[in-house]
């Protein structure tokens, strides 16, 4: 067994300072799944440390806006009843040492976060950019990537409508991928994920857990360097079936008075979904790691917390509904499983074969994470292009500008996804400015469109930032839509360096403006940072 001491919490991503306040608040050396549990929780990935100063000046608020960012996905008023539900995630860093788990997997997470909240995914898009397609590694990249997310999206039910792909050096060592879903719920039938009622059971839905992608929110939110195909086993295993089944269960499961709270298990597994339920409750939460279903022998109380397998749920459910939960989840072929309750300690507790691995206070693991204002600096502006000559005749200059990688087709990539299950797409890609899809039963449709120019945010990541809310608008109402909404995802370099951090805080302004210009709020979204080697 590894010795607890500051090197051991540095190799799990917490600096000298953050081990020394995980000292202060245990009173103690932890054991290795506390120390384990602090690093996701405090990771980039799961606590936004270096962002969320700055995620505070965008715009949240609108009478139409349901649940604004905080919870699974942001939720907003569609009328007649009905909310939508959406949000955009990355999974960068997965996807390039396995890019098509990383990206299949990526799709799976983004399609949870909108159905554990009571929606029926009705739409996926995505947002692409890869190095330069001269290289070997970014055509294996592209090829994996494209694969996972059209392997994902097609098995599982979902149309993929619109995207957009980009490609330059810059993302030689370091694709992006980010996904979103949309959904739709009644209104009066929005699943929350505050844990309540001491006493409650804590059940456990889905796939058994393995020992794919432990670690994997630390992973993201470290640069990678020469050794990063090392790191191949933080990336989480996919099965979009199980996702299918699990999708199916969790709505009809829904349709009861079952559930109390309900959150997937995402980045950092188990320990984020149960610190988060409890955490967000006010409550305490007990757990007994021997009834989690396994798929692999021999799992420590550490490697069952962190692990990210996939197609998981943690539920909160009513005492009396339990065995009637049970058969709805069963009838799916899916595990169920009651693994802890609901207490009034305010802690998180975790057993395993008897002995307990892990007794931590969840207010100060939640309170004290740790939040940086980190040094900025500006970004220089270049200077106007000057005059820009063609030498050649306008029609070769044409042939030429549509068959670079920046302007040809992409059908050659959308046309793998399957753009029309389910019967209810009206624009399917290239189409029209946005998506198009209809909501059944109704006389109403969505338009969704993913939008961003990476060049101008080089440029001026303030007006890029700017620019990137005033296109989605564009696209939107240029299809005869109300734009209603935004989900962001910013994926952005080291924020340990100034220049990266002055991009993100200009970008953030620039956004905010245009959110507030524009009367569209942010409902949702992500910041994936480390985007670099």
């Amino acid at each position: 067994m590894s010795e607890i001491n500051q090197a051991l919490a540095k190799s799990f991503g917490l600096n000298a300072e953050e081990y020394d306040k995980v000292l202060a608040i245990m009173g103690r050396t932890p054991s290795l799944t506390e120390l384990g549990i602090f690093s996701v929780m405090w990771s980039e990935h799961c606590s936004y440390k270096s962002s969320r100063i700055w995620l505070k000046e965008l715009p949240t608020k609108a009478p139409w806006v349901i649940h604004g960012p905080g919870e699974n996905a942001g939720v907003i008023d569609i009328g007649e009843g009905m909310a939508a539900i959406f949000k955009m995630e990355s999974h960068n860093h997965p996807s390039f040492i396995e890019p098509y788990q990383g990206a299949a997997t990526g799709v799976g997470g983004i399609l949870r976060d909108v159905f554990t909240m009571g929606a029926r995914p009705i739409a996926n898009l995505n947002a692409l950019r890869f190095g330069d397609p001269s290289l070997a590694v970014t055509r294996r990249v592209v090829d994996g990537v494209v694969r996972g997310i059209g392997g994902y999206g097609n098995c599982v039910g979902v149309p993929t409508v619109g995207g957009e792909v980009n490609f330059h050096p810059a993302y030689n060592g370091n694709p992006l991928v980010n996904a979103m879903t949309v959904g739709i719920a009644r209104q009066d039938k929005i699943f929350l994920s505050a844990a309540a009622g001491i006493g409650n059971p804590v059940v456990y839905v889905g796939s058994k857990t393995g020992r794919d992608g432990i670690h994997g929110a630390t992973m993201a939110s470290t640069e990678f360097d020469a050794a990063s195909e090392d790191k191949r086993p933080t990336v989480q295993v996919g099965d979009p079936f199980t996702e299918k089944l699990l999708i199916e269960a969790c709505l009809e499961l829904m349709q009861t008075d079952a559930i109390v709270a309900i959150q997937d298990m995402g980045a950092a597994g188990l320990t984020s979904s149960s610190v988060e339920m409890a955490g967000k409750g006010g409550v305490g939460i007990e757990l007994n790691l021997d009834a989690v279903p396994q798929r692999e022998t021999g799992m420590t109380a550490y490697e069952m917390m962190l692990s990210e397998s996939q197609e998981r749920m943690l539920l909160v459910i009513k005492p009396e509904r339990s065995e009637a939960a049970r058969k709805i989840i069963e009838k799916w072929d899916l595990d169920y499983a009651i693994i802890g309750y609901i207490t009034d300690t305010g802690r998180i507790v975790v057993r395993h074969k008897g002995v307990v691995e892990a007794d931590i206070p969840l207010d100060p693991l939640e309170k004290a994470a740790p939040l940086y204002r980190r040094p900025i600096a500006e970004t220089p502006k270049p200077a106007p292009l000057g005059e820009v000559v063609c030498n050649m005749p306008l029609l070769e200059a044409l042939e030429k500008l549509i068959g670079c990688p920046d302007l040809c087709s992409r059908r050659w990539i959308y046309d793998q996804y399957d753009s029309t299950v389910g019967g209810q797409t009206v624009k399917r890609p290239a189409q029209a400015d946005a998506a198009i899809v209809r909501l059944e039963g109704t006389k109403r449709a969505l338009a969704i469109t993913t939008d961003c120019t990476p060049r101008y945010c080089v440029a001026d990541a303030e007006m890029g930032g700017a620019q990137a809310v005033a296109e989605t608008w564009r696209n939107i109402t240029a299809t005869g839509a109300k734009p209603l909404a935004i989900t962001d995802n910013m994926n952005f370099g080291n924020p340990e360096k100034p220049e990266i951090m002055g991009q993100f805080a200009s970008a953030i302004k620039g956004m905010a403006a245009a959110c507030l210009a524009l009367d569209y709020p942010v409902v949702s979204g992500n910041v994936s940072l480390y985007n670099e080697t």
